[in-house]
C-alpha cells in the first residue's frame, strides 16, 4: 500500500508540476514585451500563498516528502512569475501588486508559522491547524471556475472556459484523492474531492456546448493563459463577462 501511494504521489507531482509551470509561456510573452500589459498579478499571488502552506504542511506531516517536493516547486516556480509580475507591471499596478504580496506571501504565511510552532502545542493540533488553512485556500480556487461555468451556461460559449484547463484540474485532482484516500489524508482529500467534480462537471459542460457555440473569430497571436493560476483568474474575468451578459438581458 505504502509502494502504491508512493507511486500516485509521483503521479501527482508530475501533474501538478505541469499545472504550475503552464504560465511560463505567458511570462516568456511578458519578458519579450516588457509588459504585464492586461495580465493579473492575484492568480499568481494566490497560488504562492496556496503552495507555501502546502510544503508547510508536507514538512510537517509524517511522510510528507511527496507534498513538499510538489509545492516545493510550485513555490519557485511562482515566485519567479511574481517577481517578473513585479518588474514588469506599471507603475500604479507594481505598487498594488508589492503590497498584496507582503501581505500574503510574506506576512500571513510567517503568521501562521509563528502560530503553529510557537502558540499551538502538540502535533496533531499542528497538522490539523496548517491542514484547514491550506484545505480551505485551496477549496476557493478550485471553487473560482463555478463562474464561469456559469457563463458557458448562460453565454452557451466555452470561449473562456480552456478546455485544457478543465482536463488537467480534472486529472491532477483526481490524482490526489487517489492518493488522500490511500494515505488517509482528509485535508488533502476534500479540495481535491471538489476540484474533480468541478473538472468532471466543466467537461461535461465543455462537451455538450463545444458544438453550440457561437464565438468570434480570434487571432492567432492570442495567448490563453492555463494552469492553477487560472483557475483564480477565471473569478476575476468571468464576473467582468457575467455583468456584461446581464445588462444584455
Amino acid at each position: 500500500m505504502a509502494c502504491l501511494s508512493f507511486i500516485i504521489g509521483i503521479s501527482g507531482n508530475v501533474t501538478a508540476i505541469l499545472l504550475f509551470a503552464s504560465p511560463i509561456k505567458t511570462f516568456w510573452w511578458v519578458v519579450k514585451k516588457r509588459s504585464t500589459e492586461s495580465y493579473n498579478g492575484i492568480p499568481y499571488i494566490c497560488t504562492l500563498l496556496n503552495t507555501c502552506l502546502w510544503s508547510f504542511y508536507g514538512l510537517l506531516k509524517p511522510g510528507g516528502l511527496l507534498l513538499v517536493t510538489v509545492n516545493g516547486v510550485g513555490t519557485i516556480l511562482q515566485i519567479i512569475f511574481v517577481t517578473l509580475f513585479l518588474i514588469f507591471a506599471p507603475r500604479d499596478k507594481k505598487i498594488k501588486t508589492a503590497y498584496m504580496v507582503a501581505v500574503l506571501n510574506v506576512a500571513f504565511p510567517l503568521l501562521v508559522i509563528a502560530i503553529t510552532l510557537l502558540v499551538i502545542h502538540g502535533a496533531s493540533k499542528k497538522l490539523t491547524f496548517v491542514g484547514i488553512l491550506s484545505a480551505g485556500i485551496s477549496i476557493v480556487m478550485y471553487a473560482a471556475p463555478l463562474s464561469s461555468m456559469k457563463t458557458v451556461i448562460k453565454t452557451k460559449s466555452v470561449e473562456y472556459m480552456p478546455f485544457s484547463l478543465s482536463f488537467c484540474v480534472f486529472l491532477n485532482a483526481g490524482v490526489w484523492c487517489l492518493y488522500s484516500v490511500l494515505t488517509k489524508d482528509i485535508f488533502v482529500g476534500v479540495p481535491n474531492i471538489l476540484g474533480f467534480l468541478l473538472g468532471s462537471v466543466q467537461l461535461i459542460l465543455y462537451s455538450f456546448y463545444k458544438y453550440k457555440s457561437k464565438m468570434l473569430e480570434k487571432s492567432t497571436d492570442v495567448i490563453i493563459e492555463e494552469g492553477p493560476t487560472q483557475i483564480v483568474k477565471g473569478v476575476i474575468e468571468m464576473r467582468v463577462n457575467d455583468e456584461g451578459v446581464k445588462s444584455i438581458e
